[in-house]
């Protein structure tokens, strides 16, 4: 690559911030962007039309900046100047709010789950209950071993982003269920010794696509339109609890958010939820036909 600093930038990213290979990867692809951007010798304000002609989506658009102004101001801590920092701006990106996986859904999903044997069914219903019940990453479940598990205490230890562990508790109901899954389950799944919680088809530790191959059929058995996106068992969970009282910084520990602002949002999900019902509800609803 051209851009200056490139090796030791990526170098920085994955061995001293601890950054994620999916992370590392998409900081790659937008870097390669910029780099064929700057081959065309335009001024940086042409930057975001660029970007447009690329098709990528307004929230695609800010990470690709976001990422460029990390770079750039590496370059600026090692010496080097980059006058494009102070001009190149992210754009404003209306915040979506998260749609979360409700509890009628989640029954849904697990009646839908029932495989051609027993094992199987059990292995889906498991998968289920750990998405719903810690609120993790795909990334992290799949990469949930048996010795995470501290069957004493109740609580399985999970790598999050930057590698960073920590360690969540279960329900009663979730710790009987994972180990009758473990003991009754698991092995009838396994052909080799393998430390994976969670095993595949082909008696291997599954991978992201398997869990949304596995989600996407067991919607359509549900009847859903379309595939229930496996993030939306992390909202579910977040705002489950945050219904049901927990506080923000309980929450933020569960998901491993490394800012309680992003943990916030599910308040915002939370408040219009309680807006629904008042608007629905209320006797002074402008919903009502009458007073």
């Amino acid at each position: 690559m051209a851009l200056p600093l490139w090796v030791e930038f990526f170098e920085e990213l994955q061995h001293v911030r601890g950054r994620s290979k999916n992370t590392v990867m998409a900081y790659r692809h937008d870097l390669e962007l910029y780099e064929e951007f700057k081959q065309k010798k335009s001024p940086i304000s042409f930057f975001y039309n660029f970007l447009k002609k690329k098709n990528l989506s307004p929230r695609s658009q800010a990470r690709v900046i976001s990422s460029v102004r990390t770079y750039l101001k590496f370059c600026e801590s090692h010496g080097l100047k980059a006058p494009e920092l102070r001009e190149l701006h992210p754009p404003r990106v209306k915040t979506k709010l998260p749609k979360p996986l409700s509890l009628e859904e989640f029954q849904k999903l697990y009646k839908a789950c029932k495989a051609d044997n027993i094992y199987k069914t059990g292995r889906n219903q498991i998968t289920l209950l750990l998405l719903y019940g810690l609120g993790c990453r795909v990334s992290e479940l799949i990469q949930l071993n048996t010795y995470d598990f501290n069957e004493t205490d109740g609580w399985l230890k999970i790598i999050g982003k930057g590698q960073k562990e920590r360690l969540v508790p279960l329900t009663l109901e979730l710790q009987k269920e994972l180990k009758d899954y473990l003991t009754h389950i698991r092995p009838h799944l396994l052909k080799k010794d393998i430390p994976s919680i969670l095993i595949n088809d082909r008696a291997q530790r599954p991978s992201r696509v398997d869990i949304w191959r596995w989600l996407a059929a067991w919607s359509k058995n549900a009847g859903f339109q379309e595939p229930i996106n496996p993030h939306r068992f992390r909202h579910g969970c977040a705002t489950a609890l945050l219904e049901g009282g927990a506080d923000l910084r309980s929450i933020q520990m569960l998901l491993g958010h490394s800012s309680i602002q992003t943990t916030q949002i599910y308040t915002s999900v939370t408040t219009q939820k309680i807006q629904e019902t008042i608007q629905k509800h209320h006797p002074l609803s402008l919903e009502k036909e009458s007073y």
